[in-house]
């Protein structure tokens, strides 16, 4: 079944005449393969029984009370719920929702959660995350999406790690799921009820950048990121930090137990699985980066992630 479309007239840029019909792609069926489903259980994803259920031949979502919308290329990348208070946070100050969202901007989060961990030894700072990001609009010439219609980029007078994201994910719309919500004691929920119907809304927080304040607060941040990448021998790149929270099992997106700062092993309470085959690792990295056959995945971090097993430093960084 072809997307759901319709046919939107809209105004040429700067002036007052009508430009060529955009279409605004919306949903259709799921048609998740059973080497999807493969792929989530080697993962950990299916270890909850009933937390996530597959849909039959709706095309537009109706996810079961207590259940949210989400995508295969959500969950491999990092998500699971309850969901990180920064991710609940974030999606509450844009004013958009989950589905909204590309598989590379939930990418971005991930590993920004995971270098604030494992790498600066702070939690997710909002201040931070303001002086590197901004959101915009995904559209192409001639199609409005709903869903995935957000991306979040890096400011181009930024110097952050270069990821290297493949310029589209091929397919992911076409694989969407339900996952049951969970929220923590301090939460009334953890991603908010699913609306197909809203439409996107830009906010003026969209591009906010940090005030005064926060620059302050987090310069020596950003000198230590600027440090992480460009220490001769020791360069920390974005590919070594997907790596890492791949390797380690823990979902960067997920409200755990503890900060990743805190990972103690094999048998950490945040696990999803065991340890993935260095052919599986390969094959989810290069899935999410556009990484070729010629450029070697990293086998570790080129600088040590703090861990149970390398504490922080008794002065952190400060973080405001």
């Amino acid at each position: 079944m072809a997307p759901r479309t319709k046919l939107l007239k809209h105004k040429a840029p700067g002036t007052d005449a009508p430009a060529e019909k955009a279409q605004i792609s919306g949903w259709e069926r799921s048609k998740i393969s059973a080497q999807d489903q493969k792929m989530l259980k080697k993962l950990g994803l299916l270890k909850k029984q009933e937390s996530l259920k597959f849909p039959g031949d709706e095309s537009l979502p109706h996810p079961p009370i207590g259940f949210r919308v989400t995508f295969i290329d959500f969950l491999i990348r990092g998500l699971s719920t309850p969901i990180h208070e920064f991710l609940r946070g974030l999606l509450f100050i844009y004013g958009i929702q989950l589905h909204q969202l590309t598989p590379n901007s939930l990418l971005h989060i991930s590993i920004f959660i995971t270098l604030c961990e494992c790498f600066l030894g702070i939690h997710p700072h909002w201040g931070l995350w303001k002086r590197i990001f901004y959101l915009r609009r995904n559209n192409s010439r001639n199609v409005i999406y709903n869903v995935g219609g957000v991306c979040i980029c890096v400011r181009p007078d930024v110097d952050y790690f270069d990821v290297k994201f493949p310029d589209s994910v091929q397919g992911w719309r076409k694989k969407w799921l339900y996952i049951q919500d969970e929220s923590t004691p301090s939460q009334e929920y953890g991603i908010a009820p699913f609306e197909a119907a809203e439409e996107i809304q830009r906010r003026r927080s969209w591009d906010t950048e940090a005030t005064a304040e926060e620059k302050e607060a987090t310069e020596a941040l950003m000198t230590r990121i600027h440090q992480l990448q460009n220490t001769d021998g020791k360069e920390l790149s974005g590919v070594q930090i997907i790596a890492y929270f791949i390797r380690i099992r823990v979902q960067p997106l997920q409200a755990r137990k503890n900060p990743l700062w805190m990972y103690s092993g094999a048998k950490d309470v945040d696990r999803l699985s065991k340890d993935l085959s260095v052919k599986d690792l390969e094959k989810l990295i290069r899935r999410f980066t556009s990484l070729n056959k010629n450029h070697p995945v990293p086998s570790s971090c080129r600088v040590k992630p703090y861990s149970a097993s390398h504490a922080l430093p008794q002065v952190s960084i400060s973080s405001g």
